[in-house]
C-alpha cells in the first residue's frame, strides 16, 4: 500500500513537470515563431499559411491563430480525438498571442535589420524552435491541431505514410499561403519573406538538432537517474 502511495505521488510529480515542459516548450516555440519573422526568410510550413492569411484578414494574428487552430481542433475532435491533450490547447491558446508580442516587441529593437543581422536571427529561431520542440514533444501530452491532421489522414483514414502525408499538408500550407499573401496586395518578389530558406530548413532539416536537445536536456528532466 506504500508502494503503490509512493507511486502516486511520482507519477503525480512526473505529470506536474510534463506540464510545465510543455507550457515552456510552447513559449519558447512561439518565441522562436517571432524571431523568424523578424528575420524574414521563410518561417515552418504552417506558419506560412498563418502568415497569408494574416496578411489577408485584418484581425490580430493572436486571435487569427486561436480561430484557425479552433477549426483544426474541431475536425480532429469529429474524427480522433485521442491526439487531442492538454498540450493542445496551451498550444492553441498561447502561440499565436506569444508570437504576436514577440515579433511586436522585435520591431521596435530590431528596426530594418541588414541581411546579416535577418541571417542571425534565423539560426537563433532555429536553435530556439528545435529547444522548444524537445521539451514539448518530450512532455508527450497532445499534439498541435496541425501536427493532429496527418496523423488522423495516416492513422485513422489509413491514407499513406506519415512522411509523405506530412509533406503532402506542408505543400498545401505553403502553396496556399503564398497564394493568400498575394491576393491580400503582397508583391510576388516577397514571398521569400514567407516561404523562404527558412522553411525548408525547418521542414526537413530540424531533426537532429531536435533529438540533441531530446537527449541530453529534455529527457533527463523527465526520467532524472536520481528518481
Amino acid at each position: 500500500m506504500v508502494n503503490k502511495y509512493m507511486d502516486l505521488i511520482k507519477n503525480d510529480k512526473i505529470y506536474r513537470k510534463r506540464i510545465l515542459m510543455t507550457l515552456f516548450g510552447v513559449i519558447i516555440c512561439a518565441i522562436s515563431v517571432g524571431i523568424f519573422k523578424i528575420a524574414a526568410l521563410g518561417v515552418d510550413p504552417f506558419q506560412s499559411f498563418m502568415a497569408g492569411l494574416d496578411k489577408l484578414i485584418p484581425i490580430s494574428f493572436g486571435t487569427l491563430y486561436v480561430i484557425v487552430n479552433a477549426l483544426m481542433l474541431a475536425f480532429a475532435l469529429i474524427f480522433d480525438k485521442h491526439y487531442i491533450g492538454i498540450a493542445t490547447f496551451i498550444n492553441l491558446f498561447l502561440l499565436g498571442y506569444i508570437t504576436q508580442y514577440t515579433y511586436e516587441f522585435l520591431q521596435t529593437v530590431i528596426v530594418n535589420p541588414s541581411i546579416v543581422v535577418r541571417v542571425i536571427c534565423l539560426i537563433i529561431g532555429i536553435v530556439i524552435i528545435c529547444f522548444g520542440s524537445a521539451f514539448y514533444m518530450t512532455a508527450d501530452l497532445g499534439v498541435s491541431t496541425y501536427d493532429a491532421v496527418a496523423l488522423i489522414i495516416v492513422n485513422t483514414w489509413k491514407k499513406g505514410k506519415f512522411q509523405y502525408v506530412r509533406i503532402a499538408t506542408d505543400l498545401v500550407c505553403v502553396v496556399l499561403g503564398c497564394v493568400l499573401f498575394v491576393l491580400a496586395g503582397g508583391s510576388i518578389k516577397d514571398i521569400p519573406t514567407i516561404a523562404g530558406i527558412g522553411t525548408i530548413i525547418t521542414a526537413f532539416f530540424m531533426g537532429p538538432l531536435i533529438e540533441f536537445f531530446n537527449v541530453h536536456i529534455a529527457r533527463p528532466l523527465i526520467n532524472p537517474k536520481s528518481e
